[in-house]
């Protein structure tokens, strides 16, 4: 999508990319929040019961899903030729499929606190409502900057990688059942392989 050829073509991707990852590096370094092992918390101190700080680490990581479904989807309003909305719907799909767990990451754990099978519900839900209220403002910002769309794809890229490589797989990592939470990386990039090839 970007103009240009050579390193003129490539570097809205790699500024973009830079800039997502270091936004959600700021985020990570000022909002405070609980791991989801419970083991260490980062961002500002603060008095927030741990429940609080858990449910903020997984909103702070649904931020950048909610951009890159938003961006693709304002793409595809826009009338981009390269976003199709069969590529914003596969992403949507396999974001969509990976919040069941991360719902579940949140709700298991506060259940254990002493929480009501209720309260944990709605914790679990309320950490994912961030999504769309960040897909909108992906969207509306293509919308409104159809030339910044290759910045804004790469931002959300370049955010959602960080997520992956700083909390996601060294969590994966950390308990016995390491061998399972690798094949289950290996499967969901099946999946999502097979969604863009089945119905791209």
């Amino acid at each position: 999508m970007s103009e240009g050829t050579g390193f003129y073509k490539v570097f809205p991707s790699a500024l973009g990319f830079l800039l997502g990852a270091t936004f959600i590096f700021s985020l990570d370094k000022i909002l405070p929040h609980l791991h989801i092992n419970f083991q260490e918390t980062e961002g500002v101190k603060s008095p927030w019961q741990r429940t609080t700080l858990l449910v903020l680490a997984i909103t702070l990581h649904n931020i950048p899903e909610g951009l890159a479904v938003g961006v693709l989807f304002g793409g595809v309003a826009a009338g981009v030729p390269e976003a199709s909305i069969t590529s914003a719907l596969i992403l949507a799909i396999g974001i969509g499929i990976q919040n069941f767990p991360e719902g579940i990451a949140v709700a298991m754990p506060l259940k254990r606190m002493g929480m009501s099978n209720h309260k944990s519900f709605l914790y679990g839900q309320a950490s994912a409502l961030v999504e769309p209220v960040a897909g909108v403002v992906g969207a509306l910002a293509v919308n409104f900057f159809t030339p910044v769309l290759p910045y804004a794809l790469a931002f959300a890229a370049g955010a959602m990688i960080f997520v992956v490589v700083e909390e996601v797989i060294p969590e994966t990592q950390q308990d016995k059942h390491t061998d399972v939470a690798t094949m289950g990386f290996i499967g969901g990039f099946i999946v999502m392989m097979v969604l863009d090839v089945a119905l791209g």
